[in-house]
């Protein structure tokens, strides 16, 4: 194997572009010409409007202002896309349609009113100050609960769906008949996703073709949509993403403005650009997470769990978005169970709507939201019953020989080592000497805690991938079909086809999120991207391997030519006739066939994948302020077979902060008239460096049989974990003084007063 092959830690070649300010960002290369756009957006919660937009048409430097009736007067439809799920009852869920631009009535702070477009953006900021706005405000609806001020009239009670999985009588009739029950409600507070590079996007006409850039996670649903809403045929429109500073799911969907500088740029003739402020972003952008669990666990005598219920309740904002019923039930589903032997269940999921901004997918997309309950009420039963965290879960843990294993909820995991996962864990992070480091931080007038969290994730996304491989005179040219948001991508994906073509790096090129260049793909979501990806490119890459070893074959007069991947050449048995991989694809051209020198292929796994693996956090509480720090975590992930160490472990370190973040310092707060209070950095707390302990990052390798590379995907791992292990390791910390209910954020004003009415409780006895 050399040194660039599979599973070596090879440095990021793209990272010199990056850090040298070379990288061709949506904002960064948006035509000289173009103009200016900029959003009005509602300035309240809930309310009925009117506009009157005259004279800001006549404002200096406007070319054009869009509103829902500018809409309606080009016959376009003012709504998005939103995937609708089956109710309990077999109905289908509400299906009331984000708009594009609000019409008539406005439902969060952030809702966009009017598009305005100018030579400049100060004078389209300027224009949007001329706009007259009426409002008649409605009662605004913040709390996390069926009922209140109807926010739409197609949802009763506010109820976006009813969702429900499992068979609620046996799981009834189990938890009545356990030795124990343990129930806890956990609140999963709301974040902000924050990518490096706001969402942005430009348009122009190219030749009489529509092209949109956008920072997306991918082309294909973008150019969907546009080619749906204009009418245009699929040869009218491109859609690309240059590269992308961070999606984490929140860059996976369509938003208005991706439509709405099409459109400026086809009615004004002038490409259109628009980017996002990051106060403008805070408002606007899909939020995460924010949902009500509560977990009840039966447990027969031998601790060994006989019904797990489950009944949650999950905030959509104001507006379905594109994958926001589909997050809290059916993926939160995919491993509703986690890594346990529970065969008895009931699920049970509301989405309730709000005047907030709407939720959708942020990094794990419902499965950290249900390893987080899971655990959570894990770690609970264990303090409840009396037993060691890590025993609890040993007990319960799927049996090694029981794979493939299928779950109560209907998902087939292939392979699974749990037990010698949690033994690695416990090891390496040394929980055997806890109790001494808890002493010594006693000593020092401080709580600390230990917090373990066992996570399994299914693989989410298009099982389906297409590759396609050029050879030239100086390398090869590598279509893929998902999108790098920073992940590494381009490493990676040389690493791959360099182990099957011993091609140099600097002789391939990655050409990723052109939808002229590449007809079909799945994006990047779900952690899907280098196994789907890889799949295909392997066998794009034995396709094209096979065609010109039988052209070698047939053109050089010899019998059985083979081809050593290690070498880049192709030999010929019982001689000394060698041929590299480039000189075969200039023989076929030579020869009249150098369509041998291209190849694409699709494949669809049999399978999904599921990572899983265990996180162990030990934090440090301040008595006297509240402040909470994590001291120690350690990570201990199986992965299947890894592609490139590093690139996998600064995947979990990345994933590990967003935990951390939203576990001891982020949460969006509104006030009771819906408008956000954290939306500045001033007032949001995104993590620092100095609330980030060293994150000792271990595998354990049980390859995957769901696909031929053995792989399980990492991109989402270590979010899944971290909010958990974080969590139970407050809880551990507080637990001896008496504190029974503790939720994120566990920011020091949250935990100080949860110490003070440890005291109040003391005082009370």
């Amino acid at each position: 194997m050399s040194k660039f092959g599979s599973s070596q830690s090879v440095t990021r070649v793209e990272d010199q572009r990056f850090l040298t300010g070379a990288g061709r960002y949506t904002d960064d290369i948006a035509p000289q010409n173009a103009l200016h756009a900029y959003v009005l957006r509602s300035p309240v919660a809930h309310a009925t409007f009117t506009l009157d937009t005259e004279d800001a048409r006549n404002a200096p430097g406007v070319h054009a202002i869009i509103t829902a009736e500018d809409l309606a007067a080009a016959g376009l439809e003012n709504k998005m896309r939103a995937h609708v799920i089956k109710n309990r009852d077999g109905e289908r869920g509400d299906a009331s349609p984000r708009t594009i631009l609000a019409e008539g009535r406005v439902r969060f702070v952030g809702d966009a009113v009017a598009f305005i477009v100018a030579e400049t953006l100060a004078q389209a900021k300027d224009a949007a100050e001329l706009i007259e706005l009426d409002f008649d405000d409605l009662p605004v609806k913040l709390d996390l609960a069926p009922g209140g001020p109807v926010i739409h009239e197609t949802a009763p009670d506010n109820v976006a769906y009813d969702f429900h999985l499992g068979d609620e009588a046996a799981t009834d009739a189990a938890l009545a008949a356990s030795a124990r029950t343990v129930t806890l409600t956990s609140h999963d507070n709301r974040i902000i996703v924050n990518s490096m590079e706001p969402r942005s996007a430009f348009a122009e006409i190219d030749s009489d073709k529509l092209h949109v850039a956008v920072t997306g996670q991918g082309v294909w649903g973008t150019k969907g949509d546009l080619i749906k809403w204009f009418g245009l045929s699929d040869g009218q429109v491109r859609v690309t993403n240059p590269d992308i500073g961070g999606g984490f799911g929140m860059k996976a969907m369509e938003y208005p403005e991706y439509r709405l500088v099409a459109l400026a740029a086809r009615q004004t003739g002038r490409p259109v650009r628009w980017i996002g402020e990051r106060t403008e972003s805070m408002l606007s952008d899909n939020a995460g997470r924010d949902l009500d669990v509560t977990c009840t666990l039966g447990f027969d005598a031998d601790n060994k769990i006989t019904a797990y219920k489950v009944d949650s309740l999950s905030n959509m904002g104001a507006y379905n978005s594109e994958f926001a019923q589909a997050i809290q039930s059916n993926l939160f589903a995919r491993v509703l169970c986690g890594p346990y032997d529970i065969q008895t269940m009931y699920f049970r999921n509301r989405g309730i709507f709000t005047n907030t901004t709407q939720v959708d997918a942020y990094r794990g997309a419902g499965r950290p939201e249900a390893i987080y309950a899971l655990e959570r009420v894990m770690d609970f039963a264990a303090r409840e019953l009396a037993v060691d965290p890590l025993d609890l879960r040993r007990t319960n843990f799927i049996a090694d020989g029981a794979f493939p294993y299928k779950t109560a909820t209907h998902e087939l995991y292939d392979v699974g080592e749990f037990n010698r996962v949690l033994t690695r864990a416990a090891t390496e992070g040394d929980v055997s000497g806890f109790a001494k480091r808890r002493a010594a931080t006693e000593a020092q007038g401080k709580y600390r805690g230990l917090g373990v969290a066992y996570y399994i994730e299914s693989i989410l996304g298009d099982p389906s991938e297409t590759a396609k491989i050029e050879l030239h005179e100086g390398g090869a040219r590598l279509y893929v079909g998902t999108q790098s948001n920073g992940q590494g991508h381009e490493t990676v994906y040389r690493q791959i086809l360099h182990d099957q073509t011993g091609l140099p790096f600097d002789q391939i090129e990655v050409i990723q999120g052109d939808s002229d260049l590449i007809a079909k793909g799945g994006g990047t979501g779900g952690s899907r991207s280098v196994t789907t990806q890889g799949v295909a490119m392997r066998k794009t890459a034995d396709v094209l391997l096979s065609n010109l070893t039988d052209f070698l074959d047939k053109n050089m007069e010899t019998d059985g030519m083979t081809f050593d991947a290690e070498e880049g050449v192709f030999r010929a048995p019982g001689s000394n006739v060698v041929v590299t991989l480039l000189e075969a694809a200039a023989r076929a051209e030579a020869a009249g066939e150098g369509h041998l020198a291209t190849s694409e292929e699709t494949t669809k796994l049999p399978g999904r994948s599921f990572p899983n693996g265990c996180h162990i956090a030990e934090v440090e509480i301040d008595a006297d302020t509240g402040q909470t720090r994590v001291d120690r975590y350690t990570v201990v992930d199986d992965f299947g077979v890894l592609m490139n160490p590093m690139l996998a472990e600064g995947q979990v370190h990345g994933g590990v902060v967003q935990g951390i973040g939203q576990a001891i310092t982020e949460q969006v707060v509104y006030d009771q008239d819906g408008q956000l209070l954290t939306a500045t950095f001033m007032d949001y707390g995104m993590p620092r460096a100095d609330d980030v302990p060293f994150v000792a990052f271990y595998t354990e390798e049980i390859p995957s049989t769901a696909n031929p590379l053995g792989m399980k995907g990492c991109g989402e791992a270590g979010t899944v974990g971290a909010l958990g292990a974080v969590a139970n390791a407050v809880q551990d910390a507080l637990w001896p003084l008496g504190l029974r209910q503790v939720d994120m954020p566990f920011t020091p004003s949250r935990v100080w007063h949860m110490l003070q009415e440890a005291k109040r409780q003391v005082a009370a006895e």
